[in-house]
């Protein structure tokens, strides 16, 4: 096995056996949409924002078995206001047909060296979710 492969295999159990049982401890649900990019299911507190793991991303790095990149993603093609765009909040996201959903993407480093911080990194996920959200709440009259 190669490396690529071994990181994405940690990674995957990563996710599987800690992030999302303790994001749904933390009242997420699975979420009700596909990503348009990213294979696996997401979760989701509200239909505002849904969180995806980005496993392939990196996995060819000698520490890939140190991080993972979290997408949280607005799936709606609707305009957003320019003061929540921009690398600290979201990017647009293309899509094959023309439209953009609007998504940021942040690194989750879930180990230093041999400490673990799982913890920590799970705290930060979801202060960031709820930072994120708080943004896209004036924009939920808009969706239709």
């Amino acid at each position: 096995m190669n490396l690529t492969e071994a990181n994405k295999i940690f990674r995957k159990s990563i996710i599987k056996g800690y992030f999302e049982p303790s994001l749904m401890n933390l009242d997420f649900g699975k979420s009700n949409i596909k990503h348009p990019v990213l294979p696996d299911d997401g979760l989701m507190q509200s239909n505002l924002l849904h969180i995806f793991f980005d496993i392939d991303t990196g996995s060819d790095y000698p520490d890939g078995d140190e991080w993972v990149i979290a997408e949280f993603l607005f799936p709606y093609n609707i305009k957003v206001p320019d003061s929540i765009k921009g690398p600290d909040y979201f990017t647009t996201l293309s899509l094959p047909d023309g439209s953009n959903f609007w998504h940021h993407r942040e690194l989750i480093r879930f180990k230093y060296g041999k400490s673990k911080k799982l913890g920590e990194s799970l705290e930060f996920l979801d202060s960031k979710y709820r930072e994120l959200h708080s943004l896209l709440e004036p924009l939920e009259k808009d969706i239709k």
